[in-house]
């Protein structure tokens, strides 16, 4: 009963934006770039949808330590989701510097996160893991191409996103070498279909 009421907290903090930061911002000691109006909405647009993606981050990890029979893989969930937390401070602290909002939609984003990592967890740890890999493989690359899209004078923007970017690729390495194995090509197609949807839509709302 505890760990369900401590779930049903973070579910409720994550949705209602209020995230603590463990690390500070990469971008703590970094000037506000000369952004012109259609480069900072480009930028609110880029970090909704990454601030999407931690509120994502956090469900999936909730609900696969949840179901998790192992507890160095309930431990490897904490330890990345923890981290992810960070992510979803610093990505909700720039969108209010640049003036704009988090997504309308994010109660619905975590409960689809959370159903997926319940079933990804209820097919097994190594299963499990593997869907944490091919996550994580989409989310660097989408990451990358931020850094592509992002103005280059909006520094703290892009001071944040490449710290996002490095821990996703350890969050990746670390869930390999707990015994992950590969997702199937047809599943890998459908993740990344289901995150082109959600990037669409979170980027405007």
């Amino acid at each position: 009963m505890d760990g369900l009421i401590i779930g049903i907290d973070r579910a409720l903090r994550v949705m209602s934006g209020v995230a603590f930061a463990a690390r500070p911002t990469p971008a703590v000691r970094l000037p506000d770039g000369d952004l012109t109006e259609a480069e900072r909405r480009r930028s609110a647009g880029l970090m909704r949808v990454n601030h999407v993606g931690e509120v994502c981050a956090q469900a999936l990890y909730e609900a696969q330590g949840r179901f998790s029979g192992s507890p160095t893989t309930q431990a490897q969930f904490s330890h990345a989701a923890r981290e992810e937390e960070d992510h979803l401070a610093w990505t909700a602290e720039r969108l209010g510097e640049l003036n704009s909002h988090t997504s309308v939609l994010n109660p619905l984003w975590y409960a689809g996160a959370y159903a997926m990592g319940a079933v990804a967890a209820r097919l097994g740890d190594a299963r499990s893991l593997g869907f944490v890999v091919e996550t994580e493989r989409q989310v660097e690359a989408h990451l990358a191409s931020h850094l592509k899209r992002l103005p280059a004078t909006d520094f703290k923007s892009r001071a944040i996103v490449e710290q996002m970017r490095q821990d996703e690729v350890a969050h990746g390495a670390a869930a390999k070498a707990l015994g992950a194995v590969e997702v199937p090509q047809p599943a890998r197609r459908a993740m990344r279909a289901m995150s082109k949807v959600m990037t669409g839509l979170a980027y405007y709302i």
